[in-house]
């Protein structure tokens, strides 16, 4: 069924394919996350266990939002592991890092997705795509707080 939305096909796709290195950043993301809640450890433990848990439990529900938008621009959303390591900028998380070595390597994944992310927007602006440049607005807006938020800890 043909899809007109008031973006030709063309744009769409390329549009679905940065999303898709989005969405692959944002899955390696939550995946390294989760790892470091669950491995964490020393003085920090409590208040770094309870972070992580906050910001993977916020990166699961992005991933669904990202995806769908992918979907509603008419593509198929990649949803495999192996889609997602060659789609993503993020390396995967090491369960033996030290705490700050962990906040560091999250502040750095955070950082990389951002630009990913920013580096898409401008092909929303050519089509006037303001659903797909809002939801990017949004999620660089999101990890850049987190970034702070990072860092500081790291001060």
């Amino acid at each position: 069924m043909e899809i007109n939305i008031g973006i030709p096909e063309k744009q769409r796709e390329e549009i679905a394919k940065g999303l898709s290195s989005v969405l692959a950043d944002h899955y390696t993301l939550y995946l390294k996350t989760h790892n470091y809640h669950w491995n964490v450890k020393g003085p920090m433990f409590q208040t770094l266990h309870t972070m992580f848990e906050t910001q993977y439990t916020e990166l699961a529900a992005a991933v669904d939002e990202i995806a769908e938008r992918i979907r509603a621009l008419g593509v198929l959303a990649p949803a495999s592991y192996q889609e997602f390591a060659k789609l993503t900028s993020i390396k995967d998380g090491n369960s033996k890092l030290e705490a700050l070595d962990m906040i560091q390597d999250l502040l750095e994944s955070q950082e990389t997705l951002i630009r990913t992310a920013r580096g898409v927007l401008p092909l929303t602006s050519e089509v006037h795509d303001e659903a797909t440049a809002d939801l990017l607005t949004q999620r660089i807006q999101h990890h850049e707080k987190t970034t702070w938020m990072l860092r500081s800890l790291l001060q």
